[in-house]
């Protein structure tokens, strides 16, 4: 049996009323030592503010510069101070042979976040995600996520955030 068919899932929900929202929940998950070697996948209609929440993350992560969506490069490397991050779009991903191709394989097996929007495009491609934040939005325009944790390490995120949210 993998982690994922071990773990129990465990799912919080969350309503985001502003981006100041979003930014404090990025900033409350930068904090989680388990963050360092996560996968997390994020879900959400164009416009639900997956980009959004992730600028908000590499920023509470120390990332300087420009942070620019790969929607058209796939992904776009980042570095913090003593991490690596992968933000990974697979909106336009069409064909398995990118991922190989690409060397996809070789960045989920090495240390480092991995951040993927439109996970589902790539699907059977990827390792199970640790977190998955699906993002709706709400008739009065605030973002309804839903966390569910797949693996101990998912766990671990989340109840590290509960204990960071609670002060």
């Amino acid at each position: 049996m993998s982690a994922v068919e071990r773990h129990a899932l465990i799912v919080e929900s969350l309503v985001w009323h502003s981006e100041a929202d979003t930014a404090q929940f990025a900033t409350a998950l930068a904090t989680q030592p388990a963050l360092r070697h996560a996968f997390i996948e994020l879900q959400g209609d164009l416009g639900a503010g997956k980009t959004t929440f992730v600028r908000h993350l590499l920023r509470a992560l120390g990332v300087q510069g420009r942070i620019k969506s790969p929607t058209y490069a796939v992904v776009e490397p980042h570095e913090a101070p003593g991490l690596a991050i992968w933000h990974f779009d697979f909106y336009r991903f069409s064909d398995p042979r990118e991922w190989e191709d690409a060397g996809f394989r070789d960045l989920f097996a090495s240390p480092g976040l991995k951040l993927a929007e439109w996970p589902e495009k790539a699907a059977a491609l990827l390792p199970p995600a640790d977190l998955v934040i699906q993002l709706q939005v709400q008739p009065d325009e605030s973002r309804r996520a839903t966390l569910t944790a797949q693996t101990t390490t998912g766990a671990a995120l989340l109840q590290g955030l509960k204990m960071e949210m609670k002060t």
